[in-house]
C-alpha cells in the first residue's frame, strides 16, 4: 500500500478533523500550541500519522494503531527535526509519554527529566543540558537561593521577591525565562530586571534557555485535565530545576504568591510540596501590595493596555516607567493594546 506524507494547512478543514479524530482514539487532546502539522495519509487519503511542531518543540504524534510497528512515527518525526534544521532550529526539544522514550532515544534524543508515569521532557543535542549546567556561573559559596521568573515587565513585585531573598542568604541565581512568549521582547525585559535590581551586588542573573520551562512551551496535551497538566508542569519543572539547584549550590527558592490565579496557586503547592525532597525549601512570599492594590505584571499590562498607564506608576521602578515613557516601548504599547487578553497570553 502507498503512503504520502504530506504538510497539513489550517484551511485543510477535512485534513484538521482527520487529525484531530487520529489524536482522539489514541488517548491525545490537540495542543493549544502548534504552528506546523505533517500527517501520513493511505492511498485512500486517510490519516495514519500525525505529527505537529510549536516553537522548536515537538508534539502532538500519534500512529493510528492498525498501523503500529510499520516504522511511520520515525518518518513522521524525521521529517519535524528536518522543519525545525529549516528554521533554524538546530536544538529540538520533544516530550512525550514515558512509556515512549526508549523509541525516541533510539532516535537520537536524550532525556533531560521526567515525571514517572506522566511525562518525558527530551532533546536531541546528546549532553545539552549537562552543558548547560556546566556553563552557568556559579556563586562563592553553597547556601544559594534561586528566584525564577518573567517580568513581564518587572515591578515593584519583583524586586521585592528579590530584595527578600538576597536579604535571606549570601547569594541569589536570578533565572529569567528567556523565551519570546509575550509583548516585550527578551532584551528589554533583561534589562529592565537588570536595571531593576540595581544595588543587589549578591544577585547574579542568568538567562533560563529553553531549560526552565515556560507554561507557553509545557504541553498539555496528553494529559487529562487542566490541573493535572498544571502540576505536571510543575512536577517536571522541579524535576529539571533540581538538577540546576545541584550543580549551583542551591538550597531555598522564593516564590510569589498570586491569590487570584488558580494556576499558580497550583504551581506554588506543587512546589511547596516536592522541592524540599531534593534538598530545596520553597519560600512562598505574599505578594506587594502598593496603595491597597496587589502589585501585578498582569495588572500593568491591562492598564497600558487600556490606555491608563499612569494609574498602575506606583506599581513600576523608575527604570521600567521611564521605558514606557519612551519613543523605543512605542511598539511594544501598540502590542499590548492590540492584545485580546493582556493578563494572559
Amino acid at each position: 500500500m502507498a503512503d504520502t506524507l504530506s504538510t497539513i494547512s489550517p484551511r485543510e478543514t477535512r485534513a484538521q478533523r482527520q487529525v484531530d479524530a487520529l489524536l482522539e482514539r489514541e488517548g491525545i487532546r490537540r495542543d493549544a500550541h502548534i504552528d506546523y502539522t505533517c500527517g501520513i495519509f493511505d492511498d485512500d487519503w486517510r490519516l495514519i500519522a500525525t505529527g505537529s511542531c510549536y516553537k522548536n518543540t515537538i508534539r502532538c504524534l500519534a500512529v493510528s494503531g492498525e498501523h503500529q510497528g510499520e516504522g511511520l512515527l520515525n518518518r513522521v518525526v524525521s521529517h519535524l527535526t528536518q522543519v525545525q534544521f529549516e528554521r533554524g532550529n538546530s536544538h529540538v526539544f520533544l516530550y512525550t509519554k514515558p512509556k515512549s522514550a526508549r523509541f525516541f532515544g533510539d532516535l537520537g534524543f536524550s532525556e533531560i527529566a521526567r515525571v514517572e508515569g506522566r511525562v518525558v521532557f527530551m532533546e536531541n543535542r546528546r549532553g545539552g543540558f549537562a552543558a548547560y549546567l556546566r556553563a552557568l556561573e556559579r556563586a562563592p559559596q553553597d547556601g544559594c537561593a534561586a528566584v525564577v521568573m518573567n517580568a513581564n515587565p518587572f515591578t515593584l513585585g519583583h524586586r521585592r521577591l528579590v530584595e527578600t531573598a538576597a536579604a535571606r542568604h549570601p547569594f541569589v541565581h536570578l533565572f529569567l525565562l528567556s523565551e519570546e512568549a509575550g509583548p516585550i521582547p527578551f532584551a528589554v525585559r533583561r534589562r529592565l530586571v537588570q536595571e531593576g535590581i540595581a544595588g543587589l551586588d549578591n544577585v547574579l542573573l542568568h538567562d533560563s534557555g529553553p531549560y526552565i520551562i515556560s507554561s507557553a512551551t509545557f504541553p498539555s496535551y496528553f494529559l487529562k485535565g487542566e490541573d493535572d497538566a498544571i502540576r505536571a508542569h510543575a512536577a517536571l519543572d522541579i524535576a529539571v530545576f533540581a538538577q540546576i539547584a545541584a550543580a549551583l549550590g542551591i538550597t531555598t527558592r522564593f516564590v510569589g504568591d498570586e491569590p487570584t490565579s488558580r494556576v499558580t496557586a497550583l504551581y506554588n503547592e506543587v512546589m511547596a510540596r516536592d522541592l524540599p525532597a531534593h534538598g530545596v525549601d520553597c519560600i512562598i512570599i505574599p505578594r506587594l501590595a502598593v496603595n491597597g492594590r496587589t502589585v501585578s505584571a498582569s495588572t500593568v499590562r491591562q492598564a497600558i493596555h487600556d490606555g491608563a498607564p499612569d494609574s498602575v506608576a506606583d506599581m513600576l521602578p523608575e527604570s521600567t516607567r521611564r521605558y514606557f515613557a519612551s519613543a523605543e516601548a512605542k511598539p511594544v504599547v501598540r502590542a499590548i493594546r492590540a492584545m485580546d487578553d493582556p493578563k494572559h497570553y
